[in-house]
């Protein structure tokens, strides 16, 4: 299988910048649990595209910055494809006093944490996700 990481956009104008070190860094990642990277889709949309995909696919009716569908068909193996509001990247961002890239990044590996197994359901879990986000986070070199 190869293994590859995309980036698209959907009803919105935006470029992610670094991506091929972007990439190096989620694989990187990935390895760092023992799993392999197959075909991971990141598409870039906006508020309102993917609050329909959250109402369409999972039956809930609010605002989210990304939803992640795992696409994985081999234990270990890395797949999906993860919807990101750039909207929602944009305000967590003002309301957590970080910049717009550090969120991306950071919302970028959740994606990855979840396809990996983890989860953020509980408040032990969520505080779990932040601490391995945060540890993803300081091997990030731009």
């Amino acid at each position: 299988m190869a293994k590859k990481i995309n980036f698209f956009v959907e009803d919105i104008i935006f470029t992610l910048k670094n991506k091929q070190v972007i990439r190096t860094w989620i694989f990187d990642t990935i390895q760092a649990y023992q799993c392999k990277a197959g075909e991971i889709n990141y598409i870039f949309c906006s508020d309102e595209y993917l609050r329909k995909v959250n109402i369409e696919y999972l039956q809930h009716d609010y605002y989210t910055d990304i939803i992640t569908f795992d696409s994985s068909e081999e234990e270990g193996i890395i797949a999906g494809d993860m919807y990101i509001s750039i909207e929602r990247i944009t305000d967590n961002a003002q309301q957590l006093q970080t910049t717009f890239e550090q969120e991306l990044y950071r919302v970028l590996i959740h994606g990855i944490l979840h396809l990996i197994g983890y989860a953020d359901d509980t408040d032990e879990n969520e505080a779990e996700m932040r601490s391995l986000e945060n540890k993803a986070l300081q091997s990030l070199s731009l």
